[in-house]
């Protein structure tokens, strides 16, 4: 693994979240891995397509490892607290169940003592009418046939009375208990009904924690898998990438010699204006020359020389100036300035001018599809704006633009990673920074 590549890999770890705890911050991490990773896209604008694609999918890898071991000790924690709510509503439910169990064999042995105890009223009763059905204290009296006779038939009387309204009170008692048993009874059923729905919840519960957990466990398992075999596919690639390097460096050059020649035709232009002007100050002729540019462009008003191609408000996803190479850790210069935008939107010309290139991607290397437009001389200074990577034209060469004017669409022709905006400002043949001149 490359030491730019091991810088990469160690960058992520340590930012990634720290404990399971911390996984509030996990969308955070994720939107900041997604920024870099947009950076890391346009800092490889220029390497070979397979080369790149290689290197922005370990580095998804590397960014998402350390997310899925995180969101691995959070699906574990929350299938643990799953198994002890499932277990614990399960144990209610037994005990709920218990009490059902319980009740119902209370309330069947009340039933078959009330069933006894009304047999003894019949019993008794049947004993203290016997004979004619007359048990008064008149009929103790007059059918006692001494004194001893009748204590003794009173004696009876009483205790079968007694005896009756005991087995009556019992009965109530029974009766009540019986009831009260009941209405236990339907709470606990209807308690039942409850845990058996929080119960089925809570099982459903801990099985999609337990599938969550086994999927981050599996995704673990491919991330590290592909991890390996993607920084060994990198190191292949990245061989065959110096080559590729030079020529990149060749073809900037080859578009700066272009833009220098203009401008050196520019210049001579204008010292050519100047001398003719001198001429007819100096034979008293009169009359005014221009300073006009020297592709015919008129320029634009004063204090909106140049705006930005595309209308949305304006996101660099790579600077300009001097940017770290990813593959090879060497530096090289970034010529322009690159944007985010949607694949086929619209860009404008910055400002007015002659279009002086349309290059197809095929043949013009990492560029893409190209439009130059030469803007002439403007406060004495030669300019020149170049847009890469469009997935198709809107002008012409020779075509004179206003500014503002669809000139193409942004694409992601040529060595890019994605759809973007790259732009290019040149003064007098050198390139400089275009997000000053907004």
């Amino acid at each position: 693994m490359s030491a730019a590549l091991t810088v990469l890999v160690g960058f992520v770890v340590i930012t990634g979240p720290a404990a399971a705890d911390e996984m509030d911050d996990l969308q955070d991490q994720q939107d900041q891995n997604a920024a870099e990773r947009e950076q890391l896209a346009s800092a490889l604008e220029g390497t070979d397509a397979e080369l790149a694609a290689t290197y922005l999918a370990l580095a998804d890898t590397n960014y998402r490892l350390p997310i899925a071991e995180a969101e691995l000790v959070t699906a574990n924690s929350e299938l643990a607290a799953a198994e002890r709510h499932r277990d614990s509503v399960q144990s209610r439910l037994e005990i709920a169940e218990g009490q059902q169990a319980d009740l119902i064999a209370e309330i069947a042995d009340g039933e078959a003592e009330i069933l006894e105890t009304e047999g003894a009223m019949g019993e008794v009763a049947r004993s203290a009418y016997r004979g004619n059905g007359s048990v008064s204290a008149l009929a103790v009296v007059l059918d006692a046939t001494s004194t001893e006779d009748f204590a003794s038939q009173y004696s009876v009387m009483n205790s079968a009375l007694r005896t009756q309204n005991q087995t009556l009170t019992d009965l109530e008692n029974l009766t009540a208990i019986n009831r009260n048993r009941q209405v236990r009874l339907d709470a606990v059923q209807v308690r039942i009904s409850e845990l058996k729905v929080e119960a089925d919840a809570a099982v459903a519960a801990a099985e999609v924690a337990r599938q969550t957990a086994a999927d981050l466990v599996a995704e673990i398992a491919r991330l590290k898998a592909d991890q390996e075999a993607q920084a060994a596919s990198l190191e292949t690639l990245k061989a065959e990438q110096a080559d590729r390097q030079a020529e990149l460096e060749a073809e900037n050059q080859q578009i700066a010699t272009e833009i220098n020649a203009l401008a050196a035709e520019q210049a001579a232009e204008r010292a050519r204006q100047q001398a003719a002007l001198a001429a007819q100050q100096n034979s008293g002729s009169g009359g005014g020359g221009g300073g006009g540019g020297g592709g015919g462009a008129a320029a634009p008003p004063p204090g909106s020389t140049f705006i930005p191609p595309i209308s949305r408000s304006l996101h660099v996803t790579s600077s300009y100036g001097y940017r770290v190479y990813p593959i090879t850790g060497g530096w090289f210069m970034h010529n322009g300035v690159d944007l985010r935008s949607s694949c086929g939107e619209a860009q404008m010309a910055s400002a007015s001018g002659r279009v002086i290139a349309v290059r197809g991607a095929a043949g013009n290397g990492t560029h893409g599809n190209q439009v130059m437009i030469d803007h002439g001389v403007i406060n004495g200074n030669s300019w020149v704006t170049v847009y890469n990577h469009m997935s198709r034209f809107n002008t012409y060469v020779g075509q004179q633009v206003g500014q503002g004017q669809v000139i193409g669409y942004t694409g992601a022709t040529g060595n890019v990673t994605g759809c973007h905006v790259h732009f290019e400002i040149w003064r007098n043949g050198s390139t400089v920074d275009p997000m000053n001149y907004f």
